[in-house]
């Protein structure tokens, strides 16, 4: 069966759908920067499959979440020969994740998505902070240098915050 856009129109449909040769290319450079770097999951592939992908938040969702899932246990797989798991910890986390996870998918059908996606937005923002802080040796927190740059990206942060609040704004005649 074809698929429909919300008009019920099955040709409108396939023209908002992305091209599958092209989702493959950049799900490759996500899995790429996940592999090296040890992190993405839903930090690139949502970004990766809403902004080049062009599919709607929640389907982009819905995708991220079983692409993680598989790739999840292809690790695992790949894992499970050279590296002891602690089971009963494997299994507490991952209890407490899909009771999370659970609550998490009943509440966001109640928050509005603007307010999602910007504390989903400073949640990233805060956590690529706090590792790039991790990562700075002790030196680097005395030096002049490191405060300058650290004040000046965060006036461009709030300078981009204010700004993209005023475009929201009202505008009354």
């Amino acid at each position: 069966a074809a698929s429909r856009d919300a008009s019920g129109d099955p040709a409108r449909a396939e023209e908002r759908r992305p091209a599958l040769g092209g989702l493959a290319v950049k799900g490759l450079a996500v899995g790429a920067v996940t592999g090296l770097v040890g992190a993405g999951g839903g930090f690139l592939v949502v970004p990766a499959l809403v902004l080049l992908g062009g599919l709607p938040a929640g389907v982009a969702v819905g995708t991220s979440l079983l692409t993680i899932a598989m790739n999840s246990f292809a690790g695992l797989a790949g894992h499970l020969a050279d590296v002891t798991v602690d089971w009963g910890l494997a299994l507490t986390v991952t209890a407490a994740a899909v009771l999370g996870g659970t609550f998490g998918a009943r509440l966001a059908g109640r928050v509005p998505p603007d307010a999602l996606r910007a504390a989903f937005g400073w949640f990233t923002v805060v956590t690529g902070a706090s590792v790039l802080a991790g990562q700075l040796p002790a030196a680097a927190w005395t030096h002049p240098v490191t405060w300058g740059v650290l004040g000046a990206g965060l006036g461009s942060g709030v300078t981009a915050l204010a700004a993209s609040r005023l475009r929201r704004a009202p505008r009354y005649p």
